[in-house]
């Protein structure tokens, strides 16, 4: 029998299994990255994007192509991570705005809405870069435009979708030079691919496990502050639910009428609308009033209230001095910044960052994360340091997704870019001349990591075996060998030219304050017309990161 449609059911069963063949290969999609480092990769990254947009779509109630759409397009853009996981949600978005108005899908349908993916992923991408999982994705949207109109049949449509997709996969390392060398083909492509195949899975009726591991993020998001206690508590009731809004309309004086009356309810408030839901958060005395007057807007999913009193009570007794402190002004500007160990946290602390993401290198932090700390920075005005070329597409989407402040991103590729951005700004200049001094400033950090590897590979026509110490510089491979110290002095060497001032060393976890030292004085006298700074990093996996000024 030919099947012509999807329906809401088979559309939701089709989204859960692509999810679980994911994160069933995600390690071995993690192997196939082009350096072979012991950090959170793209099958990590991709794997915890879907898996916030399942839990969305386990908790849909009224099983709808509509509901499903939004919940896979919501939970994947607030869930992403890292570039392959922003590149991903950002196919989805587009995908689920062709599907969502219909109540059956057929070939033509998909077929729009694999373009739309397609045109939505390739737009949120500075200088999209052929190769990768864009490239995947364009060749099955292609494939898909061209079936759709002479093909009705759904099983061969969705067949013949992923054998192209297969096909442009294999041909990724001939577009991009070091996956060839590196014999593998882009890790990301492979991503979307596994996820494709446990879709023509489910809808060729193969049973599938859709039961799911909850995920181990290990990001920390952690402010400047003290931790409040029963006393500092204005208002006793912690209050979060999504507002679905349906057919209805959430336009901008709705916002502002409805952030008016939680000012009134409560404080501590977060709106944020994003394409047809709201999240709500608020602290108050009143939650049923607050709900009630939620329901005006939409439908009411994912409600949550907890009793903050009651939990400070639990935790310890709290000085009553406080209770009548009002929350402070806001104040001009704020820093958020990404980093990766408790040495690299105290640097930035002290150069007067209110929020820190602990993840950055191990583990990429997601768009969910960096609102999470954006709604608890208390300024008009908030700078984002990504410190990771991974994390400037996720920090860029939560930019893009609050309109109560502003937010600028200054793309910090490394954490020696992170501190001199945040050493330069000036607080007497606007907005706009801090972030042209700042985009200036971190041109001139050169950084070197040095790591180990975790597997046979070739790069830069350099064979590295597993085991073997890395230099990894801001374009690619910088030294390889059998030491930490000669490694990392030959990757110093490779950074330092006659204009060099200033070269700063970071230790990390697995490196001791005596060879730090000890490395220090090496340098100091390999390169005696530049100053040297030593500093406790504290970081996992990178036995030192060092920066050349």
């Amino acid at each position: 029998m030919v099947i012509k449609t999807i329906d809401a059911q088979t559309l939701k069963k089709m989204f859960l299994a692509g999810a679980k063949s994911l994160e069933i290969k995600k390690e071995w999609i993690n192997e196939l990255n082009v350096f072979p480092v012991p950090d959170g990769d793209t099958g990590t990254n991709m794997t915890l994007t879907v898996m916030s947009a399942v839990k969305e779509v386990n908790d849909v109630c009224e099983v709808t192509v509509e509901e499903v759409a939004r919940a896979i397009s919501t939970g994947s853009l607030r869930g992403a991570r890292g570039n392959s996981g922003v590149i991903l949600s950002q196919l989805f978005r587009g995908f689920c705005k062709g599907i969502r108005e219909h109540q059956e899908l057929d070939t033509v349908i998909l077929g729009e809405a694999f373009d739309k993916g397609v045109t939505t992923a390739y737009k949120a991408v500075m200088k999209p870069k052929e190769g990768t999982i864009l490239t995947v994705a364009r060749g099955m949207a292609d494939k898909a435009i061209a079936l759709a109109t002479e093909c009705e049949d759904m099983t061969q449509f969705l067949d013949t979708v992923l054998e192209e997709g297969e096909r442009v996969l294999e041909s990724t390392p001939d577009l991009l030079p070091v996956l060839k060398e590196a014999g593998v083909v882009d890790s990301g492509g492979q991503g979307l691919i596994e996820i494709f195949r446990g879709m023509v899975d489910a809808f060729n009726g193969k049973e599938i496990d859709l039961s799911f591991e909850a995920p181990e993020t290990n990001i920390k998001v952690s402010d400047n502050h003290d931790e409040l206690s029963e006393a500092d508590i204005k208002f006793g009731y912690c209050t979060e639910f999504i507002v679905c809004l349906g057919d209805k309309k959430f336009a901008p004086a709705d916002e502002k009428r409805f952030k008016a009356f939680l000012s009134k309810m409560g404080d501590s408030i977060v709106c944020v609308a994003a394409d047809d839901i709201v999240k709500i958060h608020v602290h108050t005395d009143e939650p049923g009033n607050v709900l009630q007057k939620a329901l005006s807007y939409g439908e009411l999913s994912r409600i949550k209230i907890d009793n903050m009193r009651e939990e400070a009570r639990e935790k310890a007794a709290a000085a009553t001095a406080k209770a009548a402190k009002e929350k402070p002004p806001a104040k001009d500007f704020g820093f958020i910044s990404v980093s990766i160990g408790e040495g690299i946290g105290e640097i930035f602390k002290g150069l007067g960052v209110d929020y820190l993401i602990e993840g950055g290198q191990t583990m990429n932090p997601s768009t969910e994360d960096m609102l999470t700390a954006i709604e608890n920075v208390n300024a008009k005005t908030i700078y984002i340091f990504p410190n990771n070329k991974n994390i400037i597409l996720a920090a860029n989407q939560a930019r893009d997704l609050v309109k109560d402040k502003t937010i600028v991103v200054i793309p910090t590729t490394t954490i020696p870019q992170g501190i001199t951005a945040i050493i330069n700004f000036v607080p007497e200049k606007t907005a706009e001349d801090n972030e042209a001094m700042l985009l200036e400033a971190i041109k001139h950090v050169k950084t070197g990591q040095i790591t180990y590897a975790v597997r046979n590979t070739k790069i830069d026509k350099q064979k590295i075996k597993k085991g073997d110490i890395m230099g990894i510089g801001d374009d690619g491979l910088l030294s390889v060998g059998k030491e930490i110290l000669s490694v990392t002095l030959a990757t110093i060497n490779a950074m330092v030219d006659g204009e060099s001032e200033l070269i700063s060393i970071y230790y990390g976890a697995d490196m001791s304050e005596e060879d730090a030292q000890q490395l220090g004085t090496e340098v100091e006298e390999l390169y005696p017309e530049c100053d040297v700074e030593i500093n406790l990093g504290g970081q996992p996996i990178y036995y030192c990161v060092v920066s050349v000024e």
